[in-house]
């Protein structure tokens, strides 16, 4: 059994986020020593580090709550996979969206040479009207 400081330097996770992960239900609630400290099995390390690398991979923590009941009962693979699936078609959609923005952006800043005012700046006033880029 280790205490809450040895679990988190072995997990790499920090005291409070330990503590908080016990009060969201993702960590069951260890057994307390007699002067009242946690004391935490091995399986607490591997808990924490599931945890930390499906919030890597993007997991909420409902997500997260999710699959690790569904590892607890040992539940379909299918389920875990739909999981994985959804958040990998949130992820290619966000990336969509950064590279429209990144060549928005691109195309703003080439439209303008910082020479002058703000208030001439052509990245100004697309923001104001709205543009993705001026001439467009």
């Amino acid at each position: 059994m280790r205490t809450i400081g040895r679990i988190a330097t072995a997990s790499g996770v920090g005291v409070e986020t330990i503590r908080f992960y016990e009060r969201e239900g993702l960590l069951p609630e260890p057994e307390r020593s007699a002067s009242g400290y946690r004391l935490y099995s091995d399986d607490a390390v591997a808990r924490l580090r599931f945890i930390q690398r499906a919030k890597q991979l993007g997991f909420t923590l409902d997500e997260v709550r999710r699959l690790l009941t569904l590892a607890d009962v040992a539940g379909p693979s299918a389920e875990v996979r739909a999981l994985a699936a959804d958040k990998l078609a949130i992820i290619d959609a966000r990336l969509r969206d950064l590279g429209r923005m990144r060549e928005a952006l691109a195309d703003l800043v080439e439209c303008c040479d910082g020479s002058g005012s703000a208030a001439s700046c052509p990245i100004i006033h697309a923001l104001v009207d709205g543009d993705d880029a001026p001439g467009r």
